[in-house]
């Protein structure tokens, strides 16, 4: 792991040390720009290999951000997302995969509980009481954080039934921010539904056409420009109904399309790579 200093420039990181020890007024507002702008500069970059490297010690910084201001949720909301990217895209060792995205969502579940103490003491609770307060809830962006981070867990944890009891939870609360904001994330939800739906098929409870469904939601609120939901579109849905046709013409469409988009190039490039082993592999599958 490259030392921050490495990778800031001196001036940059003695503004970023100061920012940590600044009084609180000034700490709360520029923490929140410093946690934005990590966030948007690691999601705007189109070199797999430099994120991968630069990462850690990004997240370094923003639990240092977290730790002087442990009450301010959009660095905690950074802070959960980062780590959720990190385990997700670039982390192949299963107990660190773990680690990381137990820390992803603690930093979501905190940010809930400042912000939705009801929802925060539901969290643990059964399905109904927890399910009858994300329905009380219009904080869209809350409750999609929260879900974002805790399917990242699952998947990390995927090993585990305990965990894996927890996807009814994660699914009302993707339900609920599509019933209220149908397009936040530029579709993400929908494309995270679209997973759930297509576990399994349809013989053993599973909603593949609700699933499909989903995926072209997605896509239409991306402009087409998110191209990890091709690739679960491919992976989840083609591949259960044994589609190649549609699966290989969804991968070809993400290969075919530059990669870089506000916010999405990172995501985009890194589909691009797992578009290219899925096509590979399909010639197994199908």
């Amino acid at each position: 792991m490259m030392p921050i200093r490495v990778l800031l420039p001196g001036g940059v990181l003695l503004s970023a040390l100061m920012l940590l020890g600044g009084c609180a007024g000034v700490v709360n507002r520029a923490s929140q720009r410093l946690a934005d702008s990590l966030t948007a500069g690691v999601l705007d970059q189109d070199d797999v290999e430099l994120a991968r490297d630069g990462i850690p010690s990004w997240l370094l910084l923003v639990d240092g951000v977290i730790h002087g201001d442990p009450e301010n949720t959009g660095a905690l909301l950074a802070g959960s997302r980062l780590y959720g990217a990190y385990a997700g895209g670039f982390v192949d060792d299963p107990a660190r995969a773990k680690r990381l995205s137990a820390r992803s969502f603690d930093y979501a579940r905190r940010a809930t509980c400042i912000t939705a103490a009801a929802l925060c003491k539901q969290i643990d609770a059964p399905f109904e009481p927890f399910q009858a307060e994300v329905a009380r809830s219009r904080d869209a962006a809350m409750l999609y954080a929260l879900a974002a981070a805790w399917a990242g867990r699952i998947q990390a944890n995927s090993d585990d039934w305990k965990a894996i009891a927890d996807i009814p939870k994660v699914q009302a609360l993707l339900d609920r921010v599509v019933a209220i904001a149908p397009g936040h994330a530029q579709g993400e939800p929908y494309m995270y539904l679209g997973v759930l739906a297509t576990l399994r098929p349809a013989s053993l409870g599973g909603k593949p056409e609700e699933g499909k469904a989903d995926f072209e939601k997605a896509l239409a609120l991306s402009g087409g420009r998110n191209q990890m939901v091709r690739v679960l579109y491919a992976q989840h849905y083609a591949r259960l109904v044994f589609d190649q046709e549609l699966h290989d013409r969804l991968l070809d469409e993400v290969l075919a399309t530059d990669p870089h988009a506000p916010g999405l190039t990172l995501i985009n490039t890194l589909a691009q790579q797992r578009a290219r082993r899925l096509l590979e592999s399909g010639k197994d599958f199908f």
